[in-house]
């Protein structure tokens, strides 16, 4: 069974920092494209950042110079988030898109609250 674990959320006060971990049970995970994705309350899930299997980064404006998205090409995604901000208080889901298949699997979602 495919499995998109996300872990490391909490509460943190403006200006800390967090390092969201995605595990994924994926067959071949070295072919797939990750992503991390965001979903505030009342808002529509946006795209965070993504790694291709090359290891090329894509990083939403919003984010940029804070958020930082790395793999190990194992089954690990992770997304570092520094001096992080009230408005990136939102559910983060990793998802992971198959480059053979053309499959797309989603974790749970990990809470991060950013408040003082």
């Amino acid at each position: 069974q495919v499995q998109l674990v996300e872990s490391g959320g909490g509460l943190v006060q403006p200006g800390g920092s967090l390092r969201l971990s995605c595990a994924a049970s994926l067959s071949l995970f070295s072919s797939y494209t990750m992503a991390w994705y965001r979903q505030a309350p009342g808002k529509e899930r946006e795209l965070v950042a993504t790694i291709s299997p090359s290891g090329s980064t894509n990083t939403a404006d919003s984010v940029k110079g804070r958020f930082t998205i790395s793999r190990d090409n194992v089954k690990n995604t992770y997304l570092q988030m520094n001096s992080l901000k009230p408005e990136d208080t939102a559910v983060y889901y990793c998802k992971g898109d198959s480059l053979i298949t053309g499959k797309v699997y989603w974790g749970q979602g990990t809470q991060v609250t950013v408040s003082s």
